[in-house]
């Protein structure tokens, strides 16, 4: 970037170009819920119209999986046939259909089915055990299950308490006299049943990772979903023209360029995958390339194989493949950018990535509540402010709050709070959180951060992972960058330990890279240079195998915290 200080102040005057009237980006006002808000004027008006839309690429690639593949054309036959069968088989309007598998082409094509007649998929977490996924299905009220062969081992276990729900298997062999097979729901006339959807309706239900206390189940609208899809192209398309111009390079056109590719590496049933990829990738044309599990080297396999154009995982996932020992053996030229949500990028990946070339790094922040993403940062925005989660969405309103609930000013740490049309209707069935999580359109996060003068946004830590010890607040990301910054580390969280002095201690599980030792005197010693002495971990464990993750790809405290005795650390 010729000059850094250029960078915000002509991003500020792209965003007024491209959102003026009469330009893709274009904003205006609504009310929603009884208040004014800002949107996308050419997002669709639910996401039936954005699958609809996706017809014109009839002979591109859509879904490959291993050696399958369906083109655009094939999909849109298969969906209107499932969608005829679902209607024909007693599926309303409203009604809500729960997908239960591994990352399965037929999740998607279930996925804009259900849509399209105006019914609600919900993502049931293909990580629950039988009592859990019970849980799932009563709460929000299922009206059919579709699973593969895992998830069907499950609900055997607990079918008598839903004996009348309805089943269709998945790749399943020689499936239960009592279930339907995928297969059925294809031998039928490809006829898309007509529905008029309100942009305010309920979109799908993906429910909130549940580490602690019951999950929720968070309603996404159409408006929620396609404002979104806008907002995360927006993004992507803004910064990138602001530093071609910068630089003096072609800038992007979103209707001309070629259509992308993206690996769907995390679960389906989250925001991440389906709402900041899979539908982004979806509407602008794209292929989306489904892995059974995931495995950093299969995943730059598929970056050759593919033509792979970004990747979004959790940054986790991107440390897997920017230190995969076979990474220079492959051919990631078409890979533009590497991009990180659900946890900060740590800054040794981003310049790890930088030094890949034509390579950008990139990163966001969202969440199921927020219908996906809230804010991101691509190249030179990132780099110049590798702390920062991104810049903000111009139709999302955010603030910073206090413990009184009074407005912060910028550069202020507070409960960060958010709104706009992105924001879910509620949580299903569960109206004193709903009321509790969202009061007067604001969306309460419950992460900590600030906003800067150019409005990106700094998330410092969730409130309720952060450290108090001995009344000082000691955040787990600042500590975990700090660590992070060792060679030889490949995975740590920082996490509290209840102290009967302190209140609160901390510690941190560490899983070094295989070739490189690591002892808990140098990280001590790293800290030390870096940070008040409050903040070292007292406690730290050298761990032989990889952390525990939940199904989204994030470190499991909770986990860590039981299992881990203070006295095995060091």
């Amino acid at each position: 970037m010729s000059n850094n200080k250029e960078l915000f102040p002509k991003l500020k005057e792209i965003t007024a170009a491209m959102t003026s009237k009469g330009e893709m980006f274009e904003i205006s006002t609504t009310e929603i819920a009884g208040m004014p808000l800002k949107f996308w004027v050419n997002a669709p008006g639910s996401l039936r119209d954005l699958w609809l839309s996706t017809a014109v690429h009839a002979d591109k690639d859509y879904l490959v999986f291993q050696d399958e593949r369906w083109t655009y054309a094939e999909a849109h036959q298969q969906v209107a046939k499932i969608a005829n069968w679902l209607v024909s088989n007693g599926i309303k309007q409203h009604d809500r259909v729960a997908i239960a598998m591994r990352n399965y082409p037929e999740w998607m094509l279930a996925y804009w089915a259900t849509i399209c007649i105006g019914a609600v998929p919900v993502g049931m977490n293909a990580w629950w055990v039988a009592d859990e996924l019970a849980f799932g299905l009563i709460d929000s009220n299922a009206k059919l299950l579709i699973c593969d062969k895992e998830r069907l081992e499950r609900f055997c276990q607990i079918r008598e308490e839903l004996p009348k729900l309805a089943v269709v298997t998945v790749r399943v062999e020689n499936p239960p006299s009592w279930t339907k097979d995928w297969g059925t729901m294809l031998d039928i006339e490809p006829n898309m049943p007509e529905v008029s959807i309100h942009p305010d309706d309920d979109a799908c239900i993906f429910y909130t990772s549940g580490t602690t206390g019951t999950p929720k189940g968070a309603q996404l609208t159409h408006r929620g979903c396609s404002n979104q899809v806008f907002s995360a192209l927006f993004t992507r398309v803004c910064q990138q023209t602001s530093q071609a111009i910068l630089n003096d390079q072609p800038l992007p056109n979103p209707e001309e360029d070629a259509p992308p590719a993206g690996i769907v590496a995390t679960p389906l049933f989250h925001v991440t995958a389906n709402n900041s990829m899979a539908h982004g990738i979806t509407a602008s044309g794209g292929k989306l390339v489904h892995m059974y599990k995931w495995d950093a080297g299969e995943a730059l396999r598929i970056i050759e194989q593919e033509g792979i154009t970004t990747f979004t995982g959790v940054p986790t996932m991107c440390r897997e493949i920017i230190n995969h020992p076979s990474f220079a053996q492959y051919n990631t030229s078409t890979l533009s950018a590497l991009a990180g949500g659900g946890a900060a990028v740590q800054t040794d990946i981003i310049n790890k990535i930088e030094q890949q070339g034509d390579i950008m790094p990139a990163q966001g922040y969202g969440m199921t509540e927020t219908s996906g993403m809230v804010c991101g940062s691509y190249g030179g925005y990132l780099t110049e402010k590798p702390n920062s989660a991104g810049v903000v969405s111009p139709i999302l309103d955010i603030k910073c709050i206090d413990d009184d609930g009074n407005d912060l000013p910028a550069g202020e740490t507070g409960e960060i709070c958010i709104r706009g049309p992105q924001v879910i209707k509620g949580y299903l069935n569960r109206t004193k959180a709903t009321v509790e999580t969202i009061s007067d359109g604001w969306l309460h996060t419950g992460d900590i951060g600030y906003l800067d003068q150019d409005n990106s946004l700094y998330l410092v830590d969730r409130a309720k992972d952060m450290v108090l010890r001995g009344g000082e607040n000691v955040y787990c990301s600042e500590v975990e960058e700090a660590i992070h910054q060792m060679e030889g580390i490949a995975e740590c969280c920082v996490f509290s330990v209840p102290d009967d002095r302190l209140g609160e201690e901390v510690g941190v599980a560490i899983f070094p890279s295989p070739s490189t030792p690591i002892s808990a005197g140098a990280v001590r010693d790293l800290c030390q240079t870096k940070m008040a002495a409050y903040k070292v971990p007292r406690y730290i464990w050298i761990l032989p195998t990889p952390l525990p993750r939940n199904a989204s790809g994030k470190f499991v405290k909770s986990e860590l915290q039981k299992s881990l005795l203070t006295s095995e650390a060091s």
